[in-house]
C-alpha cells in the first residue's frame, strides 16, 4: 500500500510541476461539467415555449340550424383559440395549410370540416353522429414536436367536447328543471293514479265475476231475443185473430144488447103476470078458507088453482131461463173484454136466479098442497082447514117475495146488465184499438229485435274477448301494482322532484368540468431541466471517467520491484482524486450556475462523490486490466446504461431486453440516488442505491486486485501485436 501511496504522490507532484499537464488535467476536470450543464440547460423547460410551435387551423364549418337557432361550433372554436397561447395558432385556408405543413413551415394542421356543427346538432335527432376533426402532422421535422402538437389537438377536441357537453347538459337540465316542476304539479294525480291501480287490482276479480254473469245474461238474453223473433209471426197471427175475435164479440154484444132490449118488456110482462096470479091465488085461498066448503065447488076451485099454479111455475121457468142466458152472455162479454170480471153483475144475476128458484119451489109446494085437498077433505076437514091456512100463508109470502123480486129486477138487475154490456162493448173497443196499435208496431218490434240480436251478438263477442284477455290484463295490472309498490319502497318521488329541480346553470358548469384534478406533488420538481439533472449529472461523471482513461495512462513508470497491484491502486488514487473534483464541479455548478432546485444540496454533492468513485473504479479497472479492450467495454456499458437505466423513460416503457438488464446497470442506482437528493430523500431507497453502488465498486476492485497481473500478460501480447499494424498507439 506504501508503494501505491508513493505512486499517487508522485502523480500529484508531476501535475503541479508541469503546467501543460495541469492545464490538461484542469480541462478534464471541467469538461464533463459542460456536458451536463449544456444538456440540462437545453432541456430546462421546453414545454414552456410551445407557443412558438406553429400549428395551422382551418375552419370550414358551415354551421347548422337547431330548432330555429343558428349553431356554428367552428367559429366559436376559432374565437376561443385566438385567446389561447398554448401554441402559435395560424388561421388559414386548407390549400395554404397543407402546402406549408408538407414544406415544414407548420408542424401540424387541424381542419374543422364543413359538417362539424351539423353532426354535433344530430344529438337532437333520432340518429346522432359523432363529429370529426382532421389532423395532419409532419413527423419528419422533429420527433418530439408531433407529440406536442398531438396534445394540442387533443386539447382542442377536449375543449369542444367539454363546451358541447356543457351546452347540451345545460339544455337537458333546463328540461329536467321544468320536468320537476311539472311532475310536482301532477303529484296529486300521480298519487291518485297509484290508488286507482291498487283499487283496480282489488276490483278486477269482482269485475271478472261480473263479466261472467253478464256473459251468462247475454247468452240468456240472446236466447230470449231469438225466441222473441221466432214468436213475432205468432204474435202477428194472434193479434190478427184477436182483432177478428174482438170484432165478432162486439157484433155479438151489439146483438145481445138489442136482444136484452127486446126481452126486457117480455120479462116484465111475465113477472107482472106471475104477480097477478099469485095475488089472485092468495085472494082465492082467503075466500076458500072463510067459505063453507062445497066439495063439488072445491074440485072446481082445486082444478082452477092447480092450473094457475102450473102457469106460474112455467112463467118462473121462462124467467129463470132468461136469467141463465143473461149470465152466459155476461160471462162471454167478460171473457171478450180481455179477462176483466164484473163481480157485481155476476152477483146480481146469481141472486135473481136463486130467487126464481125459491119462487118455483114455493109454487111447487103450493101445487102439491092443493092436490092434497081431496084426500084431506074426505078424511080430515080440520086438517084441511090448516092446510088451506098454510097455503094461504105460502101464497101470501110468495106474493110478497115476487113483488120484491119484480121491484129488484126493474130497478137493479136489468139496468146493471145493460150497463155492463155497454161497458164490455167500450172495453172491447179499447182492446181493439190497442191490438190495432200493437199490430201496426209489430214491424218496428221486429226491427228492434233484429237490431238487439245483432248488438247482443256483438256485445257477447266483445265480452268473450274481454274474458279471454282478462288473465293478461290482470297479470299486467298486478305487475304494474307490484312495480309501484317496489318503487314506493325504494324511491321517494319528492326526492326525485328535488333532484330534477336543481340549478341548471350549476349543473351545466359541473358537466363542463365534472372532474377536477387536485394535484398533490409528493416530491415536486420545478421543471423539466431539474427532473433531467440526475440523469445528465450521472452521465457527465461517466463521460468524465472515459475522458480520463482516454488521455491518462493507467500504468505508472515504476521501478521493477513495484508490483502490479501497487501500480493498480496507486494510479486508482490519482484517477479517483481527479474524478472527485469532476463531481464537485458538476454538482456545485448544477446548483449555483443553473439554479437547479435541489432539496438536499449537501447529499447531492456527497452522492456525486460516491458515484464518481464507483464509476472511476469500474472504468479504471476495465482499462487497467484489459487495456484498449477495456475502453471499448466502458463505452459499451455507457451505451447500454443510457438506454436501459430509466434516466429518460420509465423502465416499464422500455423493451423487454432493457427491462431485463436494468437491475445490473450502475446507472440505475446512480440516477435513482441523485433523484432522491433532488426531490427529497427517502432513506430506505437511498441506502439501497448506495449499497448496490458500493457492491459494484467492490466487485470491480476485487477483480482488478486479483486478476490484473494475470490478464495483463495476455493483453500486453495483444497490444504489441496491434501496434505492429501502425494504426494503434
Amino acid at each position: 500500500m506504501r508503494n501505491s501511496w508513493n505512486i499517487f504522490k508522485s502523480d500529484i507532484r508531476n501535475i503541479s510541476r508541469n503546467w501543460v499537464a495541469a492545464i490538461l488535467i484542469g480541462g478534464l476536470v471541467f469538461l464533463p461539467s459542460l456536458y451536463a450543464w449544456l444538456n440540462i440547460y437545453a432541456s430546462w423547460d421546453p414545454y414552456a415555449k410551445t407557443n412558438q410551435l406553429p400549428v395551422a387551423i382551418v375552419n370550414e364549418d358551415a354551421g347548422a340550424n337547431v330548432r330555429g337557432e343558428q349553431l356554428n361550433v367552428g367559429n366559436e372554436l376559432i374565437d376561443t383559440l385566438k385567446n389561447n397561447q398554448d401554441m402559435k395558432w395560424s388561421f388559414t385556408s386548407r390549400k395554404d395549410a397543407m402546402k406549408k405543413v408538407e414544406y415544414g413551415d407548420y408542424f401540424a394542421v387541424i381542419i374543422i370540416p364543413e359538417n362539424f356543427s351539423e353532426k354535433l346538432a344530430s344529438i337532437v335527432s333520432g340518429n346522432p353522429q359523432k363529429a370529426d376533426i382532421e389532423y395532419y402532422v409532419n413527423e419528419k421535422i422533429n420527433s418530439i414536436a408531433p407529440k406536442i402538437t398531438e396534445q394540442g389537438a387533443t386539447v382542442i377536441v377536449q375543449e369542444v367536447s367539454s363546451q358541447f357537453i356543457s351546452n347540451v347538459n345545460g339544455v337537458i337540465f333546463n328540461i329536467f328543471n321544468d320536468l320537476g316542476i311539472e311532475i310536482e304539479s301532477y303529484l296529486p294525480d300521480i298519487h291518485n293514479f297509484e290508488n286507482y291501480v291498487f283499487k283496480m287490482e282489488q276490483e278486477l276479480p269482482t269485475i271478472h265475476n261480473l263479466l261472467m254473469d253478464v256473459q251468462k245474461d247475454a247468452s240468456s238474453a240472446q236466447k230470449i231475443v231469438t225466441q222473441a223473433n221466432l214468436m213475432v209471426p205468432r204474435a202477428e197471427q194472434i193479434t190478427t185473430e184477436g182483432l177478428n175475435h174482438i170484432g165478432k164479440t162486439i157484433d155479438f154484444l151489439t146483438k145481445a144488447q138489442n136482444r136484452l132490449n127486446e126481452l126486457a118488456p117480455t120479462i116484465e110482462n111475465d113477472l107482472d103476470k106471475v104477480s097477478k096470479i099469485s095475488k089472485s091465488t092468495n085472494e082465492f085461498l082467503q075466500k076458500v078458507q072463510n067459505a063453507d066448503l062445497d066439495f063439488t065447488e072445491l074440485d072446481r076451485v082445486k082444478m082452477d088453482l092447480d092450473n094457475k099454479i102450473t102457469s106460474n111455475i112455467q112463467t118462473i121457468d121462462s124467467i129463470r131461463k132468461d136469467l141463465y142466458w143473461l149470465k152466459e152472455l155476461s160471462n162471454s162479454s167478460n171473457e171478450s173484454s180481455l179477462g176483466e170480471n164484473n163481480v157485481a153483475q155476476q152477483t146480481k144475476l146469481d141472486q135473481a136466479i136463486d130467487k126464481t128458484n125459491e119462487l118455483k119451489v114455493f109454487l111447487q109446494e103450493t101445487q102439491t098442497n092443493t092436490r092434497k085437498i081431496n084426500t084431506l077433505v074426505k078424511d080430515k076437514e080440520q086438517q084441511m082447514q090448516k092446510i088451506l091456512s098454510d097455503l094461504q100463508k105460502i101464497a101470501q109470502n110468495t106474493t110478497v117475495q115476487l113483488d120484491a123480486f119484480i121491484n129488484e129486477y126493474k130497478n137493479s138487475i136489468e139496468p146493471t146488465v145493460l150497463s155492463e154490456v155497454a161497458n164490455a162493448k167500450k172495453t172491447l173497443g179499447n182492446a181493439k184499438e190497442m191490438l190495432s196499435n200493437i199490430q201496426s208496431n209489430l214491424p218496428e218490434v221486429t226491427r228492434i229485435l233484429n237490431s238487439t240480436a245483432a248488438h247482443l251478438k256483438e256485445g257477447k263477442t266483445t265480452l268473450d274477448h274481454a274474458l279471454t284477455q282478462y288473465p293478461y290484463i290482470y297479470d299486467k295490472v298486478k305487475q304494474l301494482a307490484d312495480k309501484i309498490r317496489k318503487i314506493q319502497g325504494e324511491t321517494n318521488l319528492n326526492e326525485i322532484i328535488q333532484l330534477l329541480r336543481n340549478d341548471p346553470q350549476a349543473e351545466r358548469n359541473f358537466f363542463e368540468e365534472p372532474v377536477v384534478l387536485n394535484e398533490n406533488k409528493l416530491f415536486p420538481i420545478a421543471n423539466y431541466g431539474t427532473g433531467m439533472t440526475p440523469f445528465y449529472t450521472v452521465l457527465a461523471l461517466w463521460v468524465g471517467c472515459l475522458l480520463l482513461i482516454s488521455l491518462l495512462a493507467t500504468d505508472a513508470n515504476h521501478e521493477n520491484n513495484v508490483s502490479e497491484r501497487a501500480v493498480y491502486f496507486g494510479r486508482l488514487f490519482t484517477f479517483s482524486a481527479i474524478g472527485l473534483f469532476q463531481a464537485l464541479i458538476v454538482t456545485i455548478g448544477d446548483i449555483v450556475l443553473l439554479g437547479v432546485d435541489v432539496k438536499n444540496p449537501f447529499w447531492f454533492i456527497l452522492f456525486g462523490f460516491l458515484i464518481s468513485f464507483v464509476f472511476m473504479s469500474i472504468v479504471y479497472t476495465l482499462v487497467s486490466v484489459f487495456g484498449d479492450i477495456g475502453k471499448a467495454f466502458a463505452i459499451i456499458m455507457l451505451v447500454l446504461q443510457i438506454a436501459g437505466a430509466g434516466g429518460t423513460y420509465p423502465v416499464v416503457l422500455l423493451p423487454e431486453f432493457f427491462q431485463l438488464i436494468n437491475p445490473a446497470l450502475p446507472f440505475t442506482y446512480a440516477v435513482d440516488i441523485m433523484r432522491e437528493a433532488v426531490g427529497g430523500i427517502v432513506w430506505q431507497r437511498a441506502l439501497r442505491d448506495a449499497s448496490f453502488l458500493l457492491l459494484f465498486s467492490a466487485a470491480f476492485l476485487l477483480f482488478g486486485t486479483f486478476l490484473k497481473e494475470k490478464i495483463n500478460r495476455k493483453t500486453k501480447l495483444l497490444l504489441k501485436k496491434s501496434r505492429e499494424s501502425g494504426l494503434f498507439h
